[in-house]
């Protein structure tokens, strides 16, 4: 559309005056409609399948079109309709590119006119043709463009691919820790019956039973440990991992130190060489790309060399999620280095440090400020040349409380989706919250599958291409 746009009033209106806009039929336009119009007719609102492609739009969705030529175009600002008659001949489907004429045929008393109407695909096919009987403005209008509100549609499902993924793998077996409230045993139970994990539930047997019981659980096919406190449960959890009849944990309803204590100790832990740190990934309904933020629960104030551990294990994850060569962001308050802020030397360090191979798989850059990180507009009006800035996959945060502010505020205010992995042990940790609904479990669960399919065999789960394009529509 024009930066300006302007009307024909009737007495410039000629008979023979044309206008046309085209448009591309989205994903994203029927669930549009569907809200506008509170239509949910399974045939023409998408469902998230491989299918959604197929579906047809609403035959009003491609009507509305003509109103956008007659209020823009032609005769313009100022114009309102009379009647309108459409006579449909052929659907439009996700992906075809339609053109919506309108063409003066008639001008009766001022200020009514008449317009013939006509949608078409690219390859010439009728859509639907009418007519538009309208009332011409009469007077000049000259206006600015108007730039809608921004409006964020939240129907770019990243998870949903991961999930699948992750179940092409089979059910892992996990130690499901104190699982013994309504929360944690029901997230325990869902990953296992969307075939991602084999539980084995470790805690008070009678505990745990009541809890079933309470929720309506059937529990009986899964191996259950009973034990005497959290600590012990969190013992025999890591025990059964060092033996290889687990390959990950989750975390139930016990105190993260409880749990967190038994895996970092130095005899009999899961220690791995490594600092553990926790990765959350979210789902941005303003992104086309899953963000990973760390680390926001574990390291509080972690120093350069336990940043190098964080920042590596969050390029593994990513990488084990699909992303081939993430983009690494190391935030800080500005963008260049600050003797004052000693987290822009640390990310300065941690730049080079990629560049000289000590941090491997992504390209990492830094300092970077949010803004200059997320949005390229920021980074140029900045002057910043950099592979990450505006495209980072990966932020990592100066300290704890900062990536817990960031990732609670994507979720609470900006309504992203986010789970959760603790990485860098000996096997992956589903570090869940007691705020966690049933999918954000689900996720962590798959995240844990990737995750661990990667480290024990060295390259990620492939991408189901079809899959990821239907999503990413």
């Amino acid at each position: 559309m024009a930066d300006v746009i302007k009307n024909t009033t009737f007495n410039e209106l000629k008979i023979g005056d044309n206008a046309s806009i085209e448009r591309t039929c989205s994903i994203q336009d029927l669930y549009l409609f569907a809200h506008v119009s509170g239509n949910t007719n399974p045939v023409v609102v998408p469902d998230g399948s491989p299918d959604s492609r197929k579906v047809q739009a609403p035959f009003m969705w491609a009507g509305s079109l003509i109103s956008a030529v007659l209020g823009n175009l032609l005769p313009g600002p100022g114009t309102l309709y009379r009647s309108q008659d459409l006579r449909f001949v052929n659907g439009v489907h996700v992906g075809d590119k339609v053109k919506a004429s309108v063409r003066c045929v008639a001008k009766k008393d001022s200020p009514i006119a008449v317009f013939e109407t006509r949608i078409e695909k690219a390859d010439g096919t009728v859509v639907a043709e009418g007519a538009a009987t309208v009332d011409v403005p009469v007077e000049r209008m000259t206006m600015a463009a108007r730039e809608l509100p921004t409006f964020f549609l939240d129907s770019l499902d990243q998870f949903t691919p991961l999930i699948a993924r992750a179940r092409s793998l089979g059910p892992m077996a996990t130690a499901v820790v104190c699982p013994d409230d309504h929360n944690s045993l029901g997230g325990a139970v869902l990953a296992a019956r969307e075939g991602l994990i084999e539980p084995i539930l470790i805690g008070s047997k009678a505990a745990i039973l009541k809890a079933a019981e309470v929720s309506g659980l059937d529990i009986s096919s899964y191996k259950l440990i009973d034990t005497v406190s959290a600590v012990e449960a969190s013992a025999k959890a890591v025990e059964l991992v060092r033996r290889g009849e687990a390959a990950s944990v989750m975390k139930g309803n016990l105190h993260t130190d409880d749990l967190l204590g038994q895996v970092v100790k130095k005899d009999g832990g899961l220690r791995a060489g490594r600092r553990i740190s926790h990765v959350f990934v979210m789902d941005v309904p303003t992104l086309d790309h899953l963000l990973f933020i760390s680390d926001a629960a574990i390291n509080i104030a972690p120093d350069l060399i336990t940043k190098v551990d964080i920042t590596q294990n969050a390029i593994d994850l990513a990488i084990s999620c699909g992303i081939e060569k993430p983009r690494v962001g190391i935030l800080s308050a500005v963008e260049t280095v600050n003797p004052n802020i000693p987290s822009t030397l640390d990310a300065a360090a941690l730049s080079k440090m990629a560049e000289r191979g000590q941090i491997k798989g992504g390209i990492v850059d830094g300092p970077l400020a949010m803004d200059n990180a997320m949005d390229v507009a920021a980074a140029r009006t900045k002057g910043i040349t950099s592979l990450v800035a505006g495209h980072a996959d990966i932020l990592i945060v100066p300290n704890l409380e900062s990536g817990n502010m960031l990732a609670k505020e994507l979720t609470f205010v900006a309504r992203a989706e986010a789970a959760g992995l603790v990485v860098g042990a000996r096997a992956p940790v589903m570090l869940t919250s007691r705020a966690d609904n049933d999918r954000a479990r689900l996720v962590s669960a798959a995240l844990a599958q990737l995750y661990e399919y990667r480290r024990r065999t060295g390259h990620a789960v492939a991408v189901d291409c079809e899959v990821a394009k239907v999503a990413a529509e």
